[in-house]
């Protein structure tokens, strides 16, 4: 497959640091129940210049996306209902889930352009869809493996993913109406007015293992960035449809092997080359931002001044119940679900709050920050894992998340927990998204993190050592 042209760096001098030594200070807190009670959004942030719902008065150009607002196309996610890939079907496999990934992208656009045409986008989709599955299916067959009735799955529907109108969704980049695609003026809360968490996820803190190990990997202070996704869409360019962060291996993007990892340099101290990367953060301006006209950026619906961010935590800890293990070399672990909106909440685990309020966590809203307050990402990673594999066919069976006492279920070990903290400096009462696929309206439950493990040994035994003793190293 011929590769794209990619918005990366891979020659920007690493950040090194050559020394492990102790860290003061708390745990960062990652509890991800979601507030309870109504959130109330400020008036000042809805009316004030800038503000969810600033510029929200004018029809969108044309008059198509507004009728639409608020809806979207939903489609049974293919992935995430396979039991099994065997190597021999994986590339042609992973192609075509790409492919089912753009289809329901380019209807998304077609629909949200001319809503009148819902019914034949749908039956088009349909359609594309059947064809799509098939080859997956057929793949699977020739590889041995007996796939469930995916061809049950072509079939989409549309459903209302906000309830917000037209007239609350803000100005694009380009001076048009995103009403097509969000944010919605309901997306965000003012922290203020969000409960206190009463509780957290069960994991960290004090009992066994209950030392911890940070990496320090920088800002992405070199603008490693593209909108592949190594993961769950290996060999696809642009297999994301939204703009991703990268910090350590310098090497990733969707074509790079588990050798060309290795092989890489690394933004991360201490020799760490694994690959740690999230959807960009953006201001919902009028920057015009160097891919405005490029896949995963305009193309893709995601437009904006990207934020980097103010501080990047990559923090290591137990489950907080057992000791932890090594993690195996090339280990692939993720979190949330960028498809959340759609799928459902089930795998959505992020959490926004703002730094001051961290009791106070959000799973599907944005917080409003008060002057002087940033806001903060947390991205919390499943930490059992079953022993044998680096991956699985919905690249979760393999690492899943303890239960509510920090616990591994029966033939899994614990490993350490890798938590994602991100803190942004943005302006208090500017509309910001996370970058996201077209049909899931940037809506904050679809924030996500990966990880591909590639600590040298050594390292990752010093990063055990350091958790299970009760140290916090770095």
């Amino acid at each position: 497959m011929k590769r794209q042209q990619r918005i990366t760096a891979r020659t920007a001098r690493p950040h090194k640091r050559t020394r492990l030594s102790k860290r003061s200070g708390a745990l960062i807190l990652t509890a991800l129940a979601a507030c309870g009670g109504t959130a109330v959004i400020a008036a000042q942030a809805l009316a004030g210049p800038g503000g969810p719902g600033a510029n929200n008065a004018d029809a969108p150009a044309g008059g198509g996306a507004g009728t639409a607002a608020g809806r979207t196309i939903s489609c049974p996610d293919v992935g995430q209902r396979l039991r099994s890939l065997p190597p021999a079907a994986a590339p042609e496999v992973n192609r075509n889930l790409g492919q089912l990934d753009a289809q329901v992208a380019q209807a998304f656009r077609r629909w949200s352009a001319d809503p009148g045409t819902q019914g034949e986008v749908l039956r088009g989709l349909e359609k594309d869809r059947k064809a799509t599955i098939g080859r997956i299916t057929d793949a699977l067959r020739r590889a041995g493996d007996r796939p469930d009735a995916l061809d049950r799955l072509s079939a989409c529907r549309t459903m209302t993913g906000n309830s917000a109108t037209a007239r609350s969704a803000p100005r694009d980049a380009r001076g048009g109406n995103s009403a097509g695609n969000g944010p919605f003026r309901d997306n965000f809360v003012d922290i203020r007015t969000v409960r206190p968490t009463t509780r957290g996820n069960g994991q960290g803190g004090g009992g066994a293992a209950s030392g911890s190990f940070r990496s320090e990997c920088g800002r992405n202070e070199n603008r490693h960035n593209n909108p592949d996704n190594l993961i769950v869409a290996p060999g696809v360019s642009n297999g994301a449809h939204h703009m991703h962060d990268y910090v350590g291996n310098l090497a990733t993007n969707a074509f790079s092997s588990d050798r060309e990892l290795a092989a890489s340099g690394t933004t991360c101290g201490n020799g760490d080359r694994s690959s740690y990367y999230w959807p960009v953060l953006r201001l919902r301006d009028n920057g015009r931002e160097r891919d405005a006209d490029a896949p995963g950026g305009g193309q893709d619906g995601n437009v904006g001044t990207i934020l980097r961010p103010a501080k990047v935590s990559l923090e290591f800890d137990g489950n907080g119940a057992d000791e932890v293990t090594a993690m195996p070399p090339f280990l692939r672990n993720l979190t949330g679900d960028a498809k959340a909106l759609t799928n459902g909440p089930a795998n959505a685990n992020a959490s926004w709050s703002c730094t001051g309020f961290e009791d106070r966590q959000l799973k599907d809203k944005y917080p409003l920050c008060p002057r002087g307050s940033n806001v903060v990402r947390s991205l919390a990673f499943p930490s059992c894992w079953d022993g044998r594999n680096i991956d699985s066919a919905n690249h979760r069976t393999h690492v899943v998340f303890p239960d509510g006492n920090g616990q591994c279920r029966n033939g899994f070990r614990a490993i350490p927990r890798l938590v994602q903290r991100l803190t942004y400096a943005v302006p208090p009462n500017a509309r910001y998204a996370v970058d996201s696929f077209p049909d899931q309206l940037h809506n904050p439950v679809t924030d996500h993190g990966d990880f591909i493990n590639v600590m040298p040994q050594r390292l990752m035994r010093t990063a055990v050592d350091c958790i299970n003793s009760g140290r916090d190293c770095r």
